[in-house]
């Protein structure tokens, strides 16, 4: 961080630690031992880091509970959840739908930020696991599937003191607009009750970040959404497929917000708050100031 000139950084939690497929008793210990891990990296080093949370969609009742723990107790404001979950029964199920509004519900009351991340795609989608394909191909298939449910249903507006970012980019979501219109007004008897999806775009709760990996994508983004105000830093350091220090991919923290400037893409103010300004608002919505009172 410190040869990155990075102040602060956002943790979320671990893909793997989602606990599909786990039983009850052992999904509770494996995402408590996370999330309290996290919340002392976050106690321990506050004006370094804010720590994400997690909790298991499936339990509802369980989730309930583990939210308030990590807001009441932790501290913690940030709520990762997967973009599918697997349910008591066994099966797959998007992570917007009628039986997750409890959860939604109570990150409203608590004004949290949301981050939500795709991951085990290989469980449900029937394909030969060959060629990193869930990763490069299937996560953005993933994302873009809860993005098309959060924005259907409306979520944006019914739990408005909640602020949502869809990893990666969301950058199906925003290729695929034209299409999720046209079916949307092409069978209506499809889409009663919901919401157009043109409805949504440059929305001030809906975040995306900035790991789209090349500049036509990101440019793609900005023109779609008209606005870089609900653009996020995004590094998923350490992971290959973040943005981070490696002399193989010839990378660095930020190498894409640089390029982005270069192309004049981007302002050199837009290139800052993308970095912080955007980044601390999507945290704390209107109450900036709080943040910034932590970490003093």
């Amino acid at each position: 961080m410190d040869t990155n000139k990075i102040d602060h950084a956002v943790i979320l939690n671990l893909s793997q630690l989602y606990g599909n497929g786990l039983t009850q008793s052992d999904m509770k210990q494996a995402l408590r031992f996370q999330n309290d891990f996290n919340a002392e990296i976050q106690a321990n080093h506050p004006k370094k880091f804010t720590s994400g949370f997690v909790i298991h969609a499936g339990f509802v009742d369980g989730a309930l509970w583990e939210i308030e723990r990590c807001v009441e107790k932790l501290g913690l404001k940030v709520l990762c959840l997967p973009t599918h979950y697997l349910d008591t029964a066994g099966n797959w199920k998007g992570i917007f739908n009628p039986e997750t509004e409890p959860i939604l519900e109570l990150a409203n009351k608590y004004k949290l930020a949301i981050e939500v991340h795709p991951y085990d795609g290989e469980k449900f989608i029937q394909l030969e696991n060959i060629s990193w394909r869930f990763h490069l191909v299937w996560m953005l298939a993933q994302c873009a599937d809860s993005y098309h449910f959060y924005t259907l249903n409306g979520y944006y507006d019914k739990y408005p003191n909640i602020r949502t970012c869809f990893a990666h980019g969301g950058q199906l979501n925003h290729i695929n607009l034209g299409r999720r219109t046209q079916g949307f007004d092409g069978r209506p008897d499809l889409f009663e009750g919901k919401n157009r999806p043109s409805k949504a775009i440059g929305h001030p709760n809906i975040y995306f970040d900035t790991l789209v990996h090349d500049t036509m994508s990101f440019e793609v983004m900005i023109k779609r959404l008209k606005t870089t105000n609900q653009i996020i830093l995004g590094l998923d350091d350490p992971y290959p497929l973040g943005e981070m220090e490696s002399e193989a991919q010839s990378s660095y923290p930020g190498k894409l917000l640089d390029l982005a400037i270069k192309q004049d893409l981007i302002s050199k103010q837009q290139h800052q708050e993308i970095w912080e300004n955007n980044v601390v608002r999507w945290l704390y919505g209107n109450q900036v100031e709080e943040f910034y009172q932590r970490i003093a």
